[in-house]
């Protein structure tokens, strides 16, 4: 059982595709490792002449985990052939197997790879986010991709790709962020692999790669139609049996045991205007000031304002000593700079700091970031922190506050349906549901987001007649009274 070797360099097939230097490298623990290799082979080991792909090699963690596989179990050794991009830890993944025969290491973007099939695909691919990759590297991705949509991470495209080089029968393990299985931007993923056998979900400890927290998961999928449905296995050890949505739509609920629709299917969308994240300047710290130290001339563009540290649990009332200065008239337009007095004076001493922002690309340099519908804003409304350990909401009763990007607002229809919504968005039932399907951050935490917290199912006792025009009648009064003296939530 001798393994056989060669390197090798091959010429790059679409220039844009290759990540810049070291982009989304996180070694992979030599336990994971094995882990892995051993599910690759669980019940279909491989002969000499099988071949197996390695995409994103590094320093050949995976390539020596399968020697270590093939030694244990007395197997021959097969074809294995890994695939790096950065120069450096292709040359010493090459140095490393240098002479082993069964060994193939290249230097070649692996997004750019086409034709040959292998038996199995087993790694650990890159985990580089949208922001981290050139205009002209997106362009191509969502050309060549059909998991290049939206705010992509090049995991999900490393993930299709593999499968494209997968041969039918094959099989796949990857270990990657759990967020595929839920996010919006991994929807096409979730089709590709729901018409597929996904064979298990494996969520592993959260502290697989230290410091660097990704939730990391280990799926396995053969490429079989699918059949028998999927294992998965949770983080405190509880294994049930899944189906892959086919329509590529969230397993949390699956995951999380949280299946039931509503009876009526009223959902929080429903009965609102309005459910979405704070206003995102880009320059807090420009528009942002402290109510007291604010100008009087300043005065009148200022609207209180509160983030989400400001939402404290156990406290009823939202308190806050800082206002927004709104460059936005009643209807929510942008106003003309010299429409804006001292206020337009202010920003033009600012602009060395506005210009810096990555909007003014494609807006005025004194814009917000998004916009700020006002008319809808400054209405009663819910707020909310969109990252907590528990969800709560937070009464606004006087429609006078601005939240700002660390805070979800939600308006309905009818005002007299506030209590009642903050009530039953305050209870278990509707906790339960939260933490059913919203996304998880760091520690633990859940994120709250529109998509998500629009689905929420609701009681029809909240779906009362909305009086738009009266509605909207009341919100410009509210507006303009606004703007003759500071409100202020104390």
């Amino acid at each position: 059982m001798v393994p056989r070797t060669r390197t090798g360099t091959t010429q790059q097939v679409f220039a844009p595709f290759l990540p810049s230097t070291m982009r989304g490298f996180v070694p992979t623990p030599d336990a994971i490792v094995d882990l892995m290799v051993a599910k690759l082979f669980d019940g279909k080991p491989p002969s000499r002449d099988s071949s197996v792909l390695d995409p994103g090699c590094g320093a050949g963690a995976f390539v020596q985990g399968i020697i270590r596989w093939c030694a244990r179990h007395h197997v021959e050794v097969p074809e294995i052939f890994g695939v790096e991009s950065d120069p450096r830890r292709y040359a010493e993944a090459a140095a490393k197997f240098r002479g082993v025969r069964s060994v193939t290491i290249v230097n070649e973007d692996f997004l750019a790879r086409s034709g040959r099939r292998f038996d199995y695909v087993v790694g650990n691919p890159p985990y580089v986010a949208i922001n981290r990759l050139s205009e002209s590297e997106r362009a191509a991705f969502r050309v060549e991709y059909a998991t290049a949509r939206g705010r992509f991470d090049l995991y999900l495209l490393f993930f299709e790709q593999a499968l494209r080089l997968l041969k039918a029968g094959g099989r796949l393990v990857f270990i990657t962020p759990e967020k595929f299985l839920y996010v919006k931007t991994a929807e096409p993923l979730r089709r590709i692999l729901g018409g597929l056998g996904v064979k298990e979900v494996l969520l592993v400890d959260e502290e697989t790669f230290g410091s660097l927290v990704t939730y990391p998961t280990i799926t396995t999928v053969d490429h079989v139609p699918p059949s028998a449905g999927t294992k998965a296995v949770l983080r405190d050890g509880t294994a049930k049996t899944i189906r892959f949505p086919v329509d590529g739509s969230s397993l949390l609920p699956l995951l999380n045991g949280h299946t039931g629709p509503s009876p009526s299917g009223l959902r929080l969308e429903d009965i609102c205007i309005r459910v979405s994240c704070g206003v995102a300047t880009g320059a807090d710290k420009v528009f942002v000031r402290e109510t007291e130290s604010l100008p009087k001339a300043l005065a009148r563009f200022a609207y209180p304002t509160v983030s989400g540290r400001q939402l404290v649990p156990g406290q009823e009332h939202v308190r806050t000593g800082h206002s927004i200065l709104v460059p936005y008239d009643h209807e929510g337009n942008l106003c003309r700079l010299k429409e804006l007095g001292a206020l337009g004076e202010y920003l033009t001493s600012q602009r060395h700091r506005l210009t810096a922002r990555t909007c003014v690309k494609r807006k005025p340099w004194y814009a917000f970031h998004d916009s700020a519908p006002l008319p809808e804003i400054l209405r009663p409304k819910l707020l909310c922190k969109d990252i907590t350990a528990a969800p709560g909401f937070w009464l606004d009763r006087e429609g006078t506050l601005v939240p700002m990007h660390s805070v979800y607002y939600i308006v309905p229809k009818h005002p007299t349906s506030l209590d009642d919504l903050a009530s039953y968005l305050n209870s278990s039932e509707a906790l339960r549901w939260m933490r059913a399907h919203c996304q998880r951050a760091a520690n633990g935490f859940l994120r709250l987001q529109s998509a998500i917290l629009k689905k929420l199912p609701v009681p029809p006792a909240l779906a009362a007649p909305a009086e738009h025009a009266a509605d909207r009648q009341m919100c410009r009064k509210t507006i303009r009274s606004m703007h003759g003296a500071l409100v202020l939530s104390r």
